[in-house]
């Protein structure tokens, strides 16, 4: 759950009292585009992406126009631009203008849950502007601080005489950015940036630090951010029609977190819990269609929906519907069981059946109960089972599961179709 961009990282600083750059939106018109022009000598057009996509600068996607016609070419080059990340392609759908901030210097800010001190952290240079991964670390700042307390202005300045930061660009900074730390604890966020924030200079010669840039991502446990009013689709990464009906249902109770692997694998996962996912899309590898975390005690409904959008889309070519989880604290057992299971006993009663075999491995409340309706439904069906308690080693049952999928690729696939008495399946 991320955002990024000043067309609503704007709106969110001024929860902070923070200064930023003037936005327009993609709508804005010829005259409110001229205007912004007039009022700051340039502007700045970058493109919208939906989620939290960055690198554009690198990728050549940031426009600067000092005129109208300029302006609009560089919209209609950017408007529907295309980014190559992590294995995908985004699509932007519009554009932001943005009003040219004059400054000397610049300088990136973050605060984010740090691993590594087990505290919140600040980040902080003068040398912003720039990935901050490619500066020298003595010229980078990190310090954690008491979340009890809050980021202190005294921390800001400590941090910024030691990396012998310009003196005219301390004391602004001293006092603006711990304002920061409210917008993060009190909404619910888990990292904070800004880069660049431009020092811009007042008539009276004083800096006043700008935002010219935003990022945030939100904890999507922590109800603190529906306080923001923010739109649901913000949220919804456009990769796929599957991710984009799964991701929509992140806005109700429980997680739904997905992304799509292999498009052609044919081990349906749908995991419960970070720690299995991670694990079950190590090993499972290019086999697995998809990984997703859907825990978080989803309520009946929402999981039984979530089962529809996957079967529908993925079913027909997996080999193995694998359901697996760690020992759930909090979650009902019975209950997210019940809804895959009358969510594939819907599928079959509309698409007629397929030959695919259920390994399931999870732990918690009511998981007896779970099993058992699970397994009525898949012995109902006629399919091939496995079933492990919550005393499995979770790695074994990982590795079972590939072997369920060895042995429908093996002639499986075949015999289970034969028993089901439907016509040979397309191999897999």
């Amino acid at each position: 759950m991320q955002i990024t961009g000043m067309l609503y990282g704007s709106k969110l600083l001024q929860f902070a009292g923070f200064p930023t750059s003037e936005v327009l939106g993609p709508g804005a018109s010829e005259a409110e585009i001229k205007s912004l022009i007039d009022r700051h000598g340039g502007i700045i057009i970058k493109p919208v992406f939906k989620g939290g996509v960055g690198k554009k600068g690198k990728a050549g996607l940031i426009g600067i126009a000092r005129d109208l016609k300029t302006a609009l070419k560089e919209k209609e080059r950017l408007y529907f631009a295309e980014l190559q990340s992590g294995g995908f392609t985004f699509k932007a759908n519009g554009v932001t203008f943005e009003g040219l901030v004059p400054a000397e210097h610049e300088v990136y800010f973050s605060i984010t849950d740090a691993t590594r001190f087990r505290a919140p952290t600040m980040t902080l240079t003068h040398k912003g502007g720039v990935d901050i991964e490619e500066l020298d670390k003595t010229q980078v700042a990190q310090i954690p601080f008491d979340s009890l307390t809050g980021l202190k202005a005294f921390v800001v300045a400590n941090a910024l005489s030691e990396l012998h930061a310009p003196s005219a660009i301390i004391s602004p900074l001293v006092q603006s950015l711990p304002k920061l730390w409210e917008l993060y604890h009190g909404y619910g966020m888990t990292t904070l940036e800004l880069n660049p924030i431009r020092m811009r200079p007042e008539r009276d010669g004083r800096l006043t630090p700008v935002a010219c840039d935003f990022k945030c991502g939100f904890d999507r446990d922590d109800s603190r951010w529906l306080r923001l009013g923010l739109p649901a689709h913000l949220f919804a990464v456009d990769y796929s029609d599957f991710e984009q009906e799964i991701n929509q249902l992140r806005t109700y109770q429980g997680q739904s977190d997905v992304y799509v692997i292999n498009p052609q694998g044919t081990i349906l996962a749908p995991t419960f819990g970070g720690g299995a996912n991670s694990l079950v899309s190590e090993i499972l590898g290019d086999l697995a269609i998809i990984s997703s975390d859907f825990g978080g005690n989803p309520p009946y409904a929402k999981m039984r929906e979530v089962a529809q959008i996957c079967f529908k889309h993925w079913l027909k070519q997996s080999n193995v519907l694998f359901i697996i989880g760690g020992k759930a604290n909090n979650t009902d057992i019975f209950e997210t069981l019940r809804a895959i299971s009358d969510a594939l006993r819907e599928y079959f009663s509309k698409n007629g059946p397929t030959p695919v075999y259920v390994v399931a491995a999870r732990g918690g409340p009511n998981l007896i109960r779970g099993f058992g309706a699970l397994r009525d439904t898949v012995e109902a069906l006629g399919l091939p089972y496995r079933l492990f308690g919550f005393d499995s080693d979770i790695s074994e049952v990982i590795s079972y599961a590939k072997q369920a999928d060895a042995w429908m690729r093996a002639g499986g696939r075949q015999q289970v179709a034969e028993s089901l008495k439907i016509a040979s399946p397309t191999a897999a």
